[in-house]
């Protein structure tokens, strides 16, 4: 199964937000693009959840969480509960962006009790990794899998997503090369084997990273690449035309 996400970060206002919604699910009526093979998931803001749960989860898309709080319940000042969250429907939740960790400053620690937070609650962690300079593929692979195992522990079975975002590479001029990406994302689908999982590609996603990375990964995380509904839309059918066998399914 291949997985098509994007995360909305806080671009849109509520209106456009919700409006980004409708049109995605009228142009996947509208168009007639096969979705056979294809998870989708939308991350919108924390304010417009409860309505793009509403606009998406009938036409079977997962929507997505851009945080979730290390606890359920207690004196957590504007945190946001996995409790919350699954009730309303949400099913995935984006843990250890860069952002987050450097913005907000999350540590390693804070990230793991996340993972755990999501997976108690249901949700499926779409855990972000990178590194932060160019190194060779092989290194790289070794500080994302490093990354990948302070984050799940000794976990092996629960579900997870993987974004891999070489850091260097986001705002560059030039994208990361395709064949450095594809060794990486390789490697981490090897170290992930056996387990519920899928290695997407998020950095600068767009249309045709799909195809140019074969078989190496099962998705993308899409940016800023996807902030027309269309552009979303056509990553879909390419990824409908190119991945394989089911790795999770819709809750």
């Amino acid at each position: 199964m291949a997985v098509v996400a994007i995360s909305l970060k806080m671009y849109f206002s509520r209106k456009q937000m919700l409006d980004y919604c409708a049109c995605l699910v009228r142009l996947l009526g509208d168009t007639g693009v096969s979705r056979r093979g294809v998870e989708l998931a939308v991350l919108p803001d924390f304010l417009t959840v409860p309505r793009v749960c509403e606009e998406l989860l009938p036409a079977g898309i997962r929507v997505g969480s851009q945080d979730i709080c290390a606890d359920d319940r207690g004196a957590f000042t504007g945190e946001i509960s996995g409790r919350d969250l699954a009730e309303l429907g949400v099913s995935v939740a984006e843990i250890g962006h860069v952002e987050r960790r450097l913005l907000y400053h999350e540590d390693r620690p804070l990230i793991h009790r996340k993972v755990l937070a999501a997976w108690r609650n249901g949700l499926i962690p779409l855990l972000c990794v990178g590194e932060k300079e160019r190194v060779g593929s092989q290194m790289a692979a070794e500080i994302c899998t490093h990354q990948i195992q302070e984050a799940v522990g000794t976990d092996m079975d629960s579900p997870l997503w993987v974004a891999y975002e070489p850091l260097w590479a986001i705002g560059a001029d030039k994208p990361a090369p395709k064949e450095y990406v594809r060794e990486v994302c390789e490697c981490l689908r090897e170290i992930l084997h056996g387990r519920q999982s899928a290695v997407l590609y998020g950095g600068s996603a767009g249309p045709g990273v799909l195809t140019d990375l074969g078989g190496a990964v099962d998705g993308v995380f899409l940016g800023r690449f996807a902030h027309e509904p269309s552009a979303f839309v056509e990553v879909v059918r390419e990824a409908s035309q190119l991945m394989g066998p089911v790795v999770t399914e819709m809750r």
